[in-house]
């Protein structure tokens, strides 16, 4: 008698957790936001000229930073989002497929380019996030991949510029800790290009 007690308690539970695991099936994980809110780069991001094209970048340092635009913190995730804007200054369309971006420290630490579909996996796993609606998590990352530097559609003078995150992880996949002199350096070009972030 005392087991069927116990089987009908946990029989009532069912269906409650099943409400919060399926409820609100349409809303992300986290409040993401809107990536067409995102302000413009500060006017101190670091720029470099190349003719064609300008790029100015600037990472997302702090937990608040990333906070307000994903309602998660990146930095614990081994995160480092780096803003990236590329300005078409004249002359012909340029295919953006062949750039490729790398991220040094102080310490000559290489950190790792990401997809955001990998740095999405990195959020969960930092925030201890492994129960969800699957719909759930199609929203997020729906929401946050609208952020990321789109890279294979090609640039025309037309567009006037493009700007996006690059997201890059630390070697050992460990929080991110003050890193200092940050550079970010953008090869595909006739000559690698230089920005000294912080």
């Amino acid at each position: 008698m005392k087991g069927a007690t116990k089987y009908r308690s946990i029989a009532s539970l069912a269906p409650l957790l099943c409400l919060l695991l399926f409820s609100s099936c349409s809303k992300s994980l986290f409040k993401v936001k809107p990536a067409n809110e995102l302000p413009a780069l500060p006017a101190t991001a670091a720029s470099a000229n190349v003719g064609t094209l300008t790029f100015r970048a600037a990472p997302l340092l702090t937990d608040e930073e990333t906070q307000e635009l994903f309602e998660a913190n990146l930095q614990l995730a081994g995160l480092m989002p780096v803003r990236v804007e590329i300005v078409h200054n004249s002359g012909d369309v340029m295919d953006l497929r062949k750039l490729r971006f790398h991220l040094h420290d102080a310490s000559n630490a290489d950190w790792k380019m990401i997809s955001a579909k990998q740095a999405i996996s990195r959020i969960l796993k930092a925030n201890g996030v492994f129960l969800y609606n699957p719909n759930s998590r199609k929203t997020f990352e729906k929401e946050f991949r609208a952020y990321e530097l789109d890279l294979k559609t090609p640039l025309a003078h037309a567009d006037g510029k493009r700007q996006g995150l690059v997201i890059f992880q630390t070697a050992k996949k460990e929080p991110v800790a003050s890193p200092r002199d940050l550079v970010l350096t953008i090869e595909g070009l006739a000559q690698p290009v230089s920005l000294k972030l912080n």
